[in-house]
């Protein structure tokens, strides 16, 4: 299956880009390989499994991840190695400064990675972009870009396949693809309707990886507070509207203090209210600082990326996320006040 979306290059064939591509790796002194704000593990997955194949070619690489990633993805080989640049921000500075090749991965759009945007694209360095989301912009040399993907973590193993030595993909490279692909799926539940996929958990699953042990660290590696907050928001914040077939839930900056939240607690809390009879769209609010975190999840053929577009956000067809600089009842009050202008089937 082709993946190679051509730019910036003058037009040559899947072949020839392959060429150039595999000729650029073999070529770069230092490679940089970054993700986008608030890493999931996708981002996390793909970066590191690149990460772990590029140093068995003989690579100088580095991964950098513009703020922290949630504890629970701490259990990732390699995930030590991560520069984050909020709190080493000379150390990635420099790695970034350095870089003569860089990938992108799991974001479409140079604004996705914060801080670091200016220099991202200030920089001479060959630029590869290896993403899923629709709509990519054209601020890198090559983009390889499929939305059937399930995820970016199963684009990386394409890819290698593509340009690279597949061989070179082991059981730690494996691990973190497989990680990618199960976490932006749930766990295969959405975003993984093409027979692809399987083939590349097929090859995965060849290599030895204990799909048991990696389904496990993600899904069952909470603190009790974590627990005790999902049942506060099942119990409490959530809202079903069934006039429009959705649901919502919210947490407050107080409610995160009293549950003593930690980055990636409230991680696929929006899929619960799915499993309610009639639910067909869900939305999860997030009040953080100086601004509202939202996901968006659906089941069938509800867009929530078309949706997601009211709140400067976007995603896929069942999966989505925005933001709002409102305040988080007002940010509320604006989701209710569209739910009319869309018709759920």
């Amino acid at each position: 299956m082709n993946i190679f979306n051509n730019v910036n290059i003058p037009e040559v064939t899947d072949q020839q880009l392959s060429e150039i591509i595999a000729g650029r790796i073999i070529s770069a002194q230092s490679v940089v390989i970054i993700s986008h704000v608030n890493p999931d593990g996708d981002a996390l997955g793909s970066s590191l499994a690149l990460y772990h194949y590029l140093r068995k070619t003989g690579k100088s690489v580095s991964v950098v991840m513009p703020n922290q990633y949630p504890d629970f993805l701490k259990w990732l080989p390699g995930s030590d190695d991560i520069i984050i640049f909020d709190k080493k921000k000379s150390a990635a500075t420099k790695a970034l400064d350095e870089a003569d090749l860089m990938f992108f991965l799991d974001f479409n759009t140079p604004g996705r990675v914060g801080k670091a945007e200016e220099i991202i694209t200030g920089s001479q360095a060959f630029k590869i972009m290896i993403d899923h989301h629709p709509h990519p912009a054209e601020f890198a040399d090559v983009i390889i870009s499929d939305t059937l993907s399930s995820s970016t973590a199963e684009l990386v193993f394409r890819f290698i396949e593509s340009v690279g030595n597949p061989a070179l993909v082991d059981n730690v490279s494996s691990t973190c693809i497989y990680a990618g692909m199960m976490s932006d799926t749930g766990s295969f539940n959405y975003n993984s309707s093409q027979p692809e996929t399987y083939r590349v958990l097929a090859e995965l699953l060849k290599s030895g990886i204990d799909k048991d042990y990696i389904y496990s660290m993600i899904y069952d590696n909470f603190t009790e507070s974590r627990l005790r907050l999902l049942g506060y928001c099942l119990d409490r914040k959530m809202v079903v509207l069934p006039e429009f077939k959705t649901a919502y839930m919210s947490l407050s900056l107080e409610e995160k203090k009293r549950y003593n939240y930690i980055r990636g607690d409230s991680e696929g809390f929006v899929n619960y209210p799915l499993s309610v009879k009639g639910v067909i769209f869900v939305a999860f609010f997030m009040e953080n600082d100086d601004h509202v975190k939202i996901s968006f999840r659906s089941n069938g053929s509800f867009d929530t990326n078309a949706f997601a577009g009211n709140f400067d956000g976007g995603g896929h067809i069942n999966a989505s996320g925005g933001e709002s600089k409102l305040s988080l009842q007002d940010t509320i009050n604006k989701f209710v006040s569209l739910l009319p202008e869309y018709t759920l089937k």
